[in-house]
């Protein structure tokens, strides 16, 4: 009787590891808001100061499984907390991990341009997960400026 009362208590246990677990990813609702804070800050504090926040590691704009990043709609990655090698460089030309590759930032640029904010899904490869997967992007682009703020979550 015992050891049927460890099992269950050790499988309650396990379970509500694991929902935490998965509770913990972004949501679509938080990658909407955190792009908007993040565009608000552009205008209202200015590019220097966003993108010095945008880019740390341990900021506002990194959250659970997800953190925004800041472009300008010549391609140009202005600010991201997770990949500062991308910083400056132009990735019109990047393609997606699918077949045959999709040209994933040229159409955060035109969803940008076009209705000013949206959703843009690609494959892409989770760190520490060798197989891409589909990722969700929200774009939203900065009031007044030629420039977006994106955060994605894995599907």
């Amino acid at each position: 009787m015992r050891r049927i009362t460890l099992a269950v208590l050790g499988i309650a246990v396990s379970l509500c590891l694991a929902g935490s677990a998965f509770a913990a990813g972004a949501t679509k609702d938080e990658c909407v808001a955190k792009t908007k804070e993040a565009a608000a800050m552009v205008n209202e504090k200015g590019l220097d100061a966003a993108v010095a926040e945008i880019n740390k590691k341990d900021g506002k704009f990194v959250w659970k499984d997800s953190y925004v990043f800041l472009m300008d709609f010549d391609g140009k990655m202005l600010a991201h907390p997770m990949s500062p090698a991308l910083i400056g460089k132009n990735l019109l030309d990047m393609k997606d991990k699918g077949e045959p590759g999709k040209l994933l930032f040229k159409e955060m640029v035109e969803v940008s341009k076009g209705k000013g904010e949206g959703w843009v899904d690609y494959m892409w490869t989770n760190p520490g997960d060798p197989k891409p997967r589909k990722k969700v992007t929200y774009v939203y682009r900065v009031p007044g400026k030629n420039l977006f703020a994106g955060a994605g979550i894995y599907e």
